[in-house]
């Protein structure tokens, strides 16, 4: 006997971002596209134990989840303006381009930063609302809360995209966003993230910059293994163990970065992932051609002008020219990184390889005071221990 609830699961895994993406374009409406996708679900439950599963699971969710909206537009008074336009209309049918329409509408220029990720996880990648709140450390109500407030925003907000290549970076800085707050803390976030860089990818084959914020998280999620110890604790990219990287995965974000490279379009997303091959493809840290690390930091810098871009081309430059030079260059972006982790971080290190020790000591102490996360703080209080022993 068929488990229908596995099939509905898998549907909602694999075709759900398709499902509400068609229904909330025609609809206007996510909060709506969502309730009558899940009436949708219910009926299923009901009727396919006795009728069977159809063969287009998706279609039948579609087109019932689209009748149910209608009948609920039918029920209210408020509704009744819309239902002319809609009641005419055939069942919409998902396609991929509904899913990438449901992943720029959740990145729409109204919402603040924190509700298009929040909205990205709930209704493109189906995180619940509990999982998501725990990942960003935040009580439950607080973020159903949020994603209520999100989809309302959204209400009478066109689904159609004019113009997605000027939606484009806000989305891939979203998914980019969304990984880096799971990378070193909440695995799953990082998978979805992962997920969603490769739909975007596929989805978008002729732009440049999704192919290589996929490759470049392909390129940080193949050393996942590696960069913790068998405690749970933190190993910096000079310390990993390199036989521990996923070398198929990288195998597939350097093909990725190739053919996005052919397209002769660079963008800083596809220069960061030559800078994680360049780490890569290097025998042992050392050995790192940091030459060409360095020129690319350069490159980077045109794109995407930051002290944060000028700090990692610093670590380049101390095994180019020395740590003297690179400290020169960290220094001069004192009034700009005070409050930032890495910048002392980097300022201990480069201090240390100078053997000023009691000055690398201080860096380290005011970088761990500003560490916000476990793990992170962890490594700083061993690397503290290290520096202090006599």
């Amino acid at each position: 006997m068929i488990d229908v609830r596995a099939v509905l699961d898998e549907a909602w895994r694999s075709d759900s971002p398709g499902m509400l993406g068609v229904l909330a374009r025609r609809l206007g409406d996510l909060d709506r596209a969502e309730e009558s996708l899940q009436d949708a679900v219910a009926e299923a439950l009901r009727r396919w134990p006795d009728e069977g599963v159809p063969d287009n699971v998706a279609g039948w969710l579609v087109t019932t989840a689209w009748r149910k909206a209608v009948d609920r537009l039918r029920r209210e008074a408020t509704g009744r303006e819309k239902l002319v336009l809609l009641a005419s209309a055939p069942p919409p049918a998902p396609t991929g381009d509904d899913r990438l329409t449901l992943m720029f509408a959740c990145c729409h220029p109204s919402l603040a930063e924190p509700a298009q990720m929040a909205l990205t996880l709930n209704a493109v990648a189906g995180l619940p609302a509990e999982t998501i709140a725990a990942a960003f450390l935040l009580p439950p109500a607080t973020m159903a809360q949020r994603l209520v407030r999100a989809k309302r925003r959204l209400r009478g907000v066109s689904f159609e995209i004019d113009d997605p290549a000027a939606r484009l970076p806000a989305v891939l800085g979203i998914v980019y966003l969304i990984y880096n707050e799971g990378h070193l803390g909440e695995r799953s976030l990082a998978r979805e993230a992962l997920d969603l860089s490769r739909q975007l990818a596929a989805l978008l084959p002729d732009s440049a910059e999704a192919a290589g914020l996929a490759a470049l998280l392909e390129l940080h999620e193949s050393r996942a293994e590696a960069r913790v110890d068998s405690q749970g604790r933190l190993i910096l990219l000079e310390d990993q163990d390199r036989g521990r990287w996923d070398r198929p995965l990288i195998r597939s974000a350097l093909s990725r970065l190739a053919k996005a490279a052919a397209q002769d379009s660079p963008g800083p997303y596809q220069l960061e992932a030559a800078i994680a091959a360049l780490h890569a493809l290097a025998p042992s840290y050392d050995e790192t051609d940091w030459r060409s690390v360095r020129r690319s930091y350069d490159d980077l810098a045109i794109l995407r002008p930051s002290p944060i871009v000028r700090l990692s081309r610093a670590v380049a430059t101390s095994f180019v020219d020395g740590p003297a030079a690179a400290l020169s260059e960290v220094d001069a972006l004192a009034d700009r990184l005070e409050n930032y982790r890495l910048f002392h971080a980097t300022r201990a290190d480069l201090l240390t390889r100078l053997g000023r020790h009691d000055e690398g000591i201080d860096a380290l102490r005011r970088a761990l005071a500003l560490a916000t996360n476990d793990a992170k703080r962890e490594l700083l209080t061993r690397r503290l221990a290290k520096l202090s022993a006599p």
